[in-house]
């Protein structure tokens, strides 16, 4: 202390100010990046929520005393406190959505409540459960549904509900999968409802899949790509991933057709009932002459010849049922009508003893083998005129642009990479202060000075530096020997020169020596005082 208070002395008055200074603005820096890097870390509470919604959020924080920033549209809060304080809100019901669901239905008393106020709180609150359910989606921030329901008029005849969807995507835009699925979710909680009947529309004001696209499910394009992503996995387990290229066209029916068909054989026939039919007749018959006598009674003509007849006739009928086949055929469109596969791989590719880089396809049986199974994949059928060509061509190797995507080394380590670099933008300021700024002060003001010339008392036995300065004709600067004290030559002074400029050459030159005998003798001062 007592060292550094004579180097202040030492100073002159723009010295000690610049010190000063330098003292203060190094203690400010140090303060406020000790604030900075102390100072709490800000994650995200909520993001993209309605204005009513965020004030309800922020009222909440002001009552708790957390405290919080706002930056755009976002709420942020300490990252200790963001999970204790989302699941705090939660149970109070924020932040609030403005889809409000079968809730509504719970305000509604039954007593003035017609059936047309339930009817209509029912839809909405059926509309605020399917937007909540589609915001629940990660592609989806916001979203809004209405469903035309048909009023039940016993005079009209029942027309069948519609729908439409508003989103507003949360990043990239709602792609064709991704209506489709949201069409099907809104038809299936909707009695009535088929999907083509939903209508999906995004913040940019364009209908998201149409209404073609959503009565033909299963289009050629659909079914090309799942053949297609069928036949590339079996290919590349064979040839290895980036090996094989594979192209299928589907040709579908685009027309409806029905066909009726009905056959009779002859040759199969059962007996089903049998009439049997039998008839039995008798006669009688008498020959005589006609005379008068046979009219009498007692006449001749009583006798005479008779004759018996009786017949009998049987009649069988048999009943046959033929057999009968019926055949009813119904082509809806989409059916496959003709199936085309192209497969390319990739060869073989070796190097010779001269590093001749060669190219060999793959051998025909391998070929062959891979053709079987990808007919089996796809469902070859050749009387349906299915095609399949396989080749093994050369497929240059095409380096990727730009640099592989990998992970961060702030994720490894899990630092706060925030905090890190305000402690080294603090350890930098303090570093470039000290040296660049008090060292070269505190350096300068160590410098050594000129005595006054005057003999410094003898300490002890040996003899010491007498720091006189002759003048005159013979000027001497002489250094007796010392074995504590490093030795410095003898001055001898040539006529016409000045001796103060020849101290100061020799002090020059011999640096370390002189700060050394400079110390020894501020110790000697100090020990006397």
């Amino acid at each position: 202390m007592q060292q550094i208070g004579t180097v202040w002395a030492s100073l002159d008055r723009r010295k000690q100010f610049i010190v000063a200074g330098a003292v203060a603005l190094v203690f400010l820096g140090v303060l406020v990046m000790s604030r900075i890097a102390t100072a709490p870390s800000m994650t995200l509470l909520y993001a993209g929520l309605e204005s009513g919604a965020a004030g309800d959020i922020v009222r909440s924080l002001d009552q708790r005393g957390v405290p919080y920033e706002i930056r755009g549209g976002s709420i942020y809060v300490t990252g200790a406190q963001r999970d204790e304080l989302r699941m705090t809100l939660a149970s109070e019901g924020l932040p609030a959505n403005s889809n409000r669901g079968y809730e509504l239905l719970d305000s509604l008393s039954g007593f003035g409540t017609t059936s047309q106020m339930f009817d209509a709180a029912y839809w909405r609150a059926k509309e605020g459960e399917l937007a909540r359910t589609i915001v629940g989606s990660a592609h989806v921030s916001q979203a809004r549904v209405h469903i035309a329901n048909g009023s039940s008029n016993p005079f009209q005849r029942s027309v069948a509900p519609t729908a439409s969807v508003y989103l507003v995507a949360s990043g990239a835009q709602i792609t064709g999968e991704q209506a489709k699925a949201i069409r099907f979710l809104v038809a299936s909680a909707v009695s009535g409802l088929a999907p083509e009947n939903v209508t999906v529309v995004d913040s940019n004001g364009t209908v998201i899949g149409a209404q073609e696209t959503a009565v033909a499910a299963d289009t050629a394009d659909d079914k090309a790509r799942q053949l297609r992503e069928k036949v590339l996995r079996l290919v590349e387990a064979r040839v290895g991933a980036g090996n094989a290229v594979v192209e299928i066209s589907v040709d579908t029916v685009t027309e409806t057709e029905s066909i009726r068909e009905r056959r009779f054989d002859p040759k199969g026939r059962v007996a089903i009932s049998t009439d049997v039919e039998e008839r039995s007749d008798s006669a009688r018959n008498q020959s005589a002459d006609v005379t008068v006598a046979s009219n009498l009674p007692d006449g001749d003509g009583a006798g005479g010849d008779e004759s018996n007849s009786n017949a009998t006739q049987t009649r069988e009928r048999v009943n046959y049922e033929v057999s009968e086949t019926e055949l009813e055929v119904h082509r809806a469109p989409g059916a496959i009508k003709r199936l085309t596969v192209a497969v390319l791989v990739n060869g073989v590719r070796t190097v010779d003893a001269t590093g001749a880089e060669s190219f060999q396809p793959m051998p025909q049986s391998e070929l062959d083998a891979l053709e079987e199974l990808v007919a089996s994949a796809v469902g070859f059928d050749a009387e349906r005129g299915d095609v399949i060509t396989l080749k093994s061509l050369d497929l240059p190797a095409i380096e990727p642009q730009g640099t592989l995507v990998s992970a961060s080394i702030w994720q490894r380590i899990h630092l706060d990479a925030m905090s890190l670099i305000q402690m080294m933008v603090l350890a930098l300021v303090s570093l470039v202060l000290g040296l660049f700024v008090i060292r070269p002060i505190l350096t300068k003001s160590a410098a050594p000075a000129l005595l006054p010339a005057a003999p410094l008392p003898e300490v002890g036995p040996a003899p010491y530096l007498t720091g006189e300065i002759a003048t005159g004709d013979t000027q001497e600067f002489t250094s007796l020997p010392d074995p504590a004290q490093p030795s410095v030559p003898a001055i001898g002074s040539v006529r016409g020169e000045d001796p103060v400029d020849r101290l100061r050459a020799m002090i020059g030159d011999k640096q370390e020596e002189t700060v050394e005998i400079l110390r020894s003798w501020l110790e000697d001062g100090e020990e006397k005082v």
